[in-house]
């Protein structure tokens, strides 16, 4: 069973509620795509924890824990490590981390204006791309962004949401 809490500290432009309820079908989507789908539909729980922000925290966290003095769409930060992860989706009972997920909505807008589309289908989108990350997938060669990139079309096809990759092209 997943529990996704959402904490907003900049205004959205919907209430509290209905972001909770998309961020929770984004990360059980995206944990559906893996073979760590027993962390979202077993009898244990696994946490995760969205916090839908402003480009300015977004910037200090960023400057933080990576080096990088600048705003960015999406930020994860694991807490389980892969043989956690193996565990955690064998478990039975138990409660499992999986770690947090912080989205900057300047620059979450700026993109979504940027590609034609709402930014609420660009967040749920970045939201399944920082629960995957949760999961120990990354993007850095061709081969692990091609496999990331098709279980985040899977994961947004389930929510009802088109390609985002086809939206934006080869970025």
């Amino acid at each position: 069973m997943l529990d996704v809490a959402v904490s907003m500290a900049a205004p959205w432009g919907e209430a509290e509620a209905e972001w909770e309820e998309r961020c929770a079908r984004a990360v059980a989507a995206a944990v559906r795509q893996t073979p760590y789908l027993a962390l979202a539909d077993g009898p244990g729980t696994t946490e995760v924890a969205v916090r839908l922000t402003d480009d300015a925290e977004v910037q200090a966290l960023n400057a933080q824990w990576r080096g990088k003095d600048k705003p960015t769409n999406v930020l994860s930060f694991p807490q389980a490590d892969a043989d956690t992860l193996v565990i955690g989706a064998m478990a039975d009972d138990g409660e499992l981390l999986l770690g947090d997920i912080v989205l900057a909505r300047e620059t979450c807008a700026r993109e979504a204006t940027e590609k034609g589309i709402a930014t609420e289908t660009h967040a749920i989108h970045l939201v399944v791309h920082g629960t995957l990350h949760l999961l120990g997938y990354d993007h850095i060669d061709e081969a692990e962004a091609d496999a990331m990139e098709e279980m985040e079309r899977r994961a947004m096809a389930e929510l009802g949401y088109t390609d985002p990759y086809a939206l934006i092209g080869d970025d």
